[in-house]
């Protein structure tokens, strides 16, 4: 079983910027990519960022290009989103995921709110 667990998230003004975490423990696991996704109240959960673990090759919805930023360290089988230029758009769940060849695993949420 893998466990993934974030941090970070919070309330910050329009403009503001956060780092996102997540960490992957648990049984030996070979992670293909992982990423994150979110949520809005009301709203279908949608993504938003995806790193391959290996390559370090990253992906991004549109809504975000230019103002959130994807990495990894893979020593400390963690995964980050730098958001910066928050909208209070941006309001929602952010969860992180892991893929495996064999499964796929969610983070806990972490909220992130951002006002006016």
């Amino acid at each position: 079983q893998v466990q993934l667990v974030q941090s970070g998230g919070g309330l910050v003004l329009a403009g503001g910027s956060l780092t996102l975490s997540c960490a992957a423990s648990g049984r030996t696991f070979s992670p293909v990519d992982m990423g994150w996704f979110r949520q809005a109240p009301g709203m279908e959960r949608e993504f938003v960022a995806t790193i391959n673990w290996s390559a370090g090759t990253t992906s991004y919805a549109d809504s975000v290009k230019g103002r959130f930023t994807i990495s990894r360290d893979i020593a400390k089988n963690t995964v980050y989103l730098q958001v910066n230029g928050l909208k209070p758009e941006d309001t929602a769940l952010y969860y992180c995921y892991l893929d495996t060849p064999r499964k796929h695993y969610w983070g806990q949420g972490t909220q992130v709110t951002v006002s006016a």
